[in-house]
């Protein structure tokens, strides 16, 4: 039986792939990116059979993706439950990979930020072509503030907003406004509101799936190949640096506290 945790529908020429964890605000899991990528490579498969050009990817309820699941990058030790001492770089990997797989997709990706993209979530917002969200939403990267390092999501952010504007970002860490994060260049548009969010989304989809499939095509090809294979090695390379981070006894004890905090 296929996990639901993430599902991929198809409607004419727009696909739609959400993460399905709402319990855990979208958390991502192994078992999420597992699911991710296996509808991402069936999207990948069948897009131009069937005249996919646009895919909104989503979070369903009321977040986008809340960054990684604690549960999963808290270590066991000293008698302390946690997850296996190769679990986070297992996971930082499996998102490196995703975010590739997600940028290379032939259609145009438009990422529907319904609420709350902390973390790799937010990176995973700055993979996709163009990115929506609504004024109150919660963006940003705080990983610094929990002892963490944002490699993983690092070369996206760079490409997104420009290298001095993500120093800044990234170094400063804390979270923004949807109205903020549309200032600093996260966002492309953003709604009034949430109520408003899906109408702006439906526009700019329509305007996008009016385009010539096979021109759209290939302006992505093309400004993927300007992004060049410089960066694409910078996120796999950010995948090992960042668990290095994560393992430390520093960053374990925040995490720890952190999850307790939550339970």
């Amino acid at each position: 039986m296929p996990d639901d945790s993430a599902t991929l529908t198809l409607n004419g020429p727009v696909a739609r792939l959400e993460l399905n964890r709402p319990d855990s605000r979208n958390a991502m899991s192994l078992e999420l990116l597992d699911a991710l990528h296996e509808r991402t490579d069936e999207l990948a498969a069948r897009a131009e059979d069937e005249g996919v050009t646009v895919c909104v990817l989503t979070g369903a309820g009321r977040a986008f993706c809340a960054g990684m699941d604690l549960k999963q990058i808290v270590i066991e030790q000293g008698g302390q439950p946690g997850s296996a001492p190769d679990t986070p770089e297992r996971l930082l990997t499996s998102l490196a990979e995703l975010t590739l797989k997600i940028r290379d997709l032939p259609c145009v990706t438009v990422a529907r930020v319904n609420g709350a993209a902390i973390g790799g979530g937010c990176g995973l917002a700055c993979v996709c072509d163009v990115t929506v969200t609504h004024a109150d939403a919660k963006l940003g990267f705080p990983e610094v503030d929990l002892g963490l390092c944002p490699a993983v999501v690092a070369p996206w952010v760079v490409t997104k907003v420009g290298a001095g504007r993500a120093r800044a970002m990234l170094l400063r860490g804390g979270i923004m406004s949807g109205a903020d994060a549309h200032r600093h260049g996260i966002a492309d548009e953003v709604s009034e509101s949430r109520e408003t969010l899906d109408d702006l989304v439906e526009s700019i989809t329509t305007r996008l799936a009016s385009g010539g499939p096979s021109a759209l095509r290939a302006t992505k090809g093309l400004l993927n190949d300007l992004d060049g294979e410089q960066e694409r090695k910078a996120v796999l390379a950010g995948a090992k640096l960042s668990a290095s981070v994560v393992v430390s006894a520093g960053a374990q004890s925040v995490l720890r506290a952190r999850l307790d905090a939550n339970r």
